[in-house]
């Protein structure tokens, strides 16, 4: 199978999203289907795509027999056949799904975000499916290095292509320059603080040597 365009990959994403999330509509017409392309949340990136490239996409993906029309309506509606035809099942679906829509991430956070899709046992349960995932020939799934400051490796489908990975260097440096940027910032909250405290230490001193003088304390 060729590698999929950016925009075949968000169509088969929704398709599979909506196939779980809204299934009294599914399969989707092609106006639904460019709403869910364009969604403003889930989705990295957000996208405005036309009626006619959505439809351009499932053009592609029917191509590919990932996409089919349905039949029963006097309206076009389109449906998934993505376990079939990359010989998965239901669980890693849901995962190339949710990366397809949102871009690399944990296995925490796909757990996570696969909660209305697929509900997993724990985090180990979403690392075993994505090992098989990049086990496959081709592999499906990639595990990318983690950069600098990450604590936990992301994964990265590998439906249209090989990741194109940033540069170690140009990411260090980015890196540093927000740690810079952070520990600046840091450090004039902890001014201002001080600077608080003292004028208030000051009102508190004006404010007891008042009463002391009122009570003829010295």
């Amino acid at each position: 199978m060729r590698a999929l365009t950016p925009l075949e990959a968000r169509v088969l994403g929704v398709l599979v999203e909506k196939q779980a999330t809204v299934p009294d509509t599914y399969p989707l017409s092609l106006n639904a289907l460019v709403a869910g392309c364009n969604q403003k949340t889930a989705r990295q990136p957000v996208i405005e795509a036309t009626d006619a490239e959505v439809l351009t996409a499932v053009d592609g993906l029917k191509a590919l027999s990932l996409v089919f029309e349905g039949s029963g309506s006097r309206v076009v509606k389109f449906e998934h056949n993505t376990a079939r035809v990359l010989g998965v099942p239901g669980a890693a679906v849901a995962l190339l799904a949710v990366l397809m829509l949102r871009g690399p991430q944990t296995a925490a956070e796909l757990r996570l975000n696969c909660e209305r899709l697929h509900r997993f046992a724990d985090i180990s349960s979403v690392e075993g499916f994505l090992e098989e995932l990049a086990a496959k020939d081709p592999p499906r799934v990639v595990k990318l290095p983690r950069g600098p400051g990450e604590r936990e490796a992301r994964w990265a489908h590998l439906l249209c292509g090989e990741v194109a990975l940033p540069d170690v260097a140009s990411a260090a440096a980015l890196a540093v320059a927000a740690g810079a940027s952070v520990a600046a910032g840091e450090l004039a909250a902890l001014k201002a603080e001080v600077t608080r405290q003292g004028a208030e230490l000051a009102e508190l001193r004006a404010l007891v040597q008042r009463m002391a003088a009122e009570l003829g304390i010295q």
